[in-house]
């Protein structure tokens, strides 16, 4: 073999691996543009709305927690009221703002004419706003479901 010369082959085979570093390189990089770009699509959205003629109705900040207790004692975020105030409150409440919430908690062995009365008086105090608040039954384990494991 001289100086300089290649080394010369007699059979030129083609080639049989592929090089997938450069593959996963790739992959990888447009994974995480992926990951970083695909929260921020659902903000850029972008929606040019037909103008409507309705009215303003501006979501509740605040709210108020009414509570009944299964002795028919009435509270006021946790504090007690006698019923007989409790419509110079609401009439305050509602002067201060008439949109505030009004969340209506009573126990279940209240009767059902003290809670209507107190919605009566959240109604003629102008607080229209009211949701009744309720506890979720707890989930039910039936006997066919299998044992919980530790």
């Amino acid at each position: 073999m001289g100086l300089g010369e290649f080394e010369s082959s007699s059979a030129h085979a083609p080639m049989a691996d592929i090089n997938v570093t450069p593959l996963v390189d790739v992959m990888l990089v447009l994974l995480v543009i992926f990951l970083i770009t695909a929260p921020l699509m659902g903000n850029a959205l972008r929606l040019d709305l037909p103008p409507a003629q309705a009215a303003f109705s501006p979501t509740p900040v605040t709210s108020m927690r009414l509570s009944l207790d299964a002795t028919s004692h009435v509270f006021v975020d946790d504090k007690p009221v006698e019923l007989q105030a409790l419509p110079a409150i609401l009439a305050m409440q509602a002067g201060v703002d008439a949109s505030i919430e009004v969340q209506l908690q009573a126990d279940q062995s209240v009767p059902y004419g003290r809670v209507a009365e107190v919605m009566g008086l959240l109604q003629k105090a102008g607080l229209a706003k009211v949701a009744l608040a309720v506890q979720p039954p707890a989930p039910k384990i039936q006997a066919s479901s299998p044992p919980l494991r530790p």
